[in-house]
């Protein structure tokens, strides 16, 4: 049977169409990457009202009145930065939080030097978080805060939970490991083979770079190839190339971790699951996960590559609480928290539960609800004056410096925080404060 024949005057037009649309995108493409892009991310104001050594804690400013009793506290991986619950505007887990009256803190561990590699999980849980908690609390007044944690950084509230329960209100796990007894990760397989050892004595602390690395490797199809094709593709839209910047800068900045912190990381967790057998000990006590009475919030990815469902999923069956609840979404490990579709259910469910379980405890803050909403009713001088010259920036916005507590400490264990007394401001001074 003889092959049909394609005329050469339709190959030459198909040809000439491609063409043209090749140069329609390139002209488009050239418009949006030669233009201005924005792609900052954290752009949500807040002040750092706390810091030891390279760890600072974020105190976000609520736009509103502060609906909830109780602050919440997040805390996220060493791995990566805290920046992905405030990626953009418009998927902005900590915007959200905020509009919702949330009174949000957040760690940001910084990045560590040489000096930092013989700090461990005692020194980052009883340490820096332990810390933290106690000047939040005593900053409040409120007598327990809540507590959210993202990966590792979920399971280091784990532990805290566990270690700490009279000050932990409620307990919020995202994406977090707890049973590492899965080979259903290809992260699970590789870190019980690999030799941490030889790489803490070769560089002291694990470098970002070669995490980002191993991560690439998990899924090199989808995370070195087809990524960048799709962006190709998509050059020619402005908001698609801004928010793929975005990601960029936020997946290739990763902090080194800690060395001892790493190597007691993999192999009490990863090698030998001590955590969700009770067997895990920091600091000279022992982890048992019944000690988490309080009521438990765990988020998990059904395609998560890091952190799959198995690693996740027995946590509530394993803690000391008759109030939990698990909540599996249909994404990955990052889509949790900037996908459109998990920005709708995501981060509602969470202030949903929360206010739920407020509870009638003292107001947070160090002065009434109803001070802190008159007080917020006046706007700092320098955005009523910027404003009006039509050029403010964020320093303007800022007002005055506020104050921060600075904690040093040069090696050892991490002691307890100096107690502060807490002082009651009059109207007139938190209006003076304001302006």
């Amino acid at each position: 049977m003889e092959q049909p024949k394609i005329s050469l005057d339709l190959i030459l037009a198909n040809i000439a169409s491609e063409a043209e649309k090749a140069q329609e995108t390139v002209t488009k493409a050239s418009e949006v990457l030669l233009g201005p892009l924005e792609s900052n991310l954290a752009m949500t104001p807040y002040d750092v009202v706390y810091e030891e050594d390279r760890v600072k804690l974020k105190h976000y400013r609520t736009p509103g009145e502060i609906a909830m009793k109780t602050p919440l506290l997040v805390t996220y991986a060493l791995i990566n930065r805290e920046t992905m619950l405030d990626l953009q505007p418009d998927r902005s887990v900590v915007q959200t939080f905020l509009n919702s009256g949330v009174d949000l803190y957040m760690i940001d561990w910084g990045y560590p030097t040489r000096k930092d590699r013989f700090l461990t999980i005692d020194d980052h849980v009883n340490g820096y978080m332990d810390n933290i908690v106690e000047f939040i609390r005593e900053e409040t007044g409120a007598p327990k805060i809540n507590l959210m944690g993202i990966c590792m950084g979920g399971t280091f509230c784990v532990i805290y939970s566990a270690l700490h329960p009279e000050k932990i209100k409620n307990l919020i796990t995202t994406v977090t490991p707890t049973n590492f007894d899965t080979d259903k990760g290809l992260l699970h397989i590789w870190m019980r083979a690999i030799d941490t050892d030889k790489m803490i004595n070769a560089f002291g602390n694990l470098p970002g770079d070669v995490m980002n690395i191993g991560f690439l490797l998990l899924n090199p199809a989808r995370l070195m190839i087809d990524k960048y094709v799709g962006f190709f593709e998509n050059m020619g839209s402005k908001s698609f190339v801004e928010n793929f910047v975005r990601m960029e800068k936020w997946i290739f900045d990763s902090p080194d971790v800690p060395g001892e912190t790493f190597r007691q990381f993999a192999s009490d967790f990863y090698k030998k699951n001590l955590l969700i057998q009770n067997k895990l000990e920091i600091g000279g006590r022992r982890v048992d996960l019944k000690n988490i009475n309080m009521p438990l919030l765990n988020f998990y990815g059904m395609y998560d590559h890091l952190v799959p469902p198995e690693a996740c999923g027995m946590l509530t069956k394993c803690v000391g609480s008759a109030d939990t609840e698990d909540i599996t979404l249909d994404t990955g490990h990052i889509g949790i928290y900037v996908s459109s579709k998990c920005q709708r259910e995501f981060a509602p469910k969470i202030v949903r539960w929360l206010r739920e379980r407020d509870g009638e405890e003292k107001f947070p803050t160090a002065y009434s609800a109803d001070t802190v909403a008159m007080a917020a009713t006046v706007p700092p001088a320098m955005d009523v004056l910027a404003a009006a010259a039509g050029k403010a920036d964020e320093k303007d916005k800022a007002g005055p410096a506020p104050r921060v507590k600075k904690v040093s400490h040069t090696s050892g264990r991490k002691k307890s925080a100096a107690k502060r007394q807490t002082v009651k401001p009059s109207l007139t001074q938190i209006i003076q404060d304001t302006i």
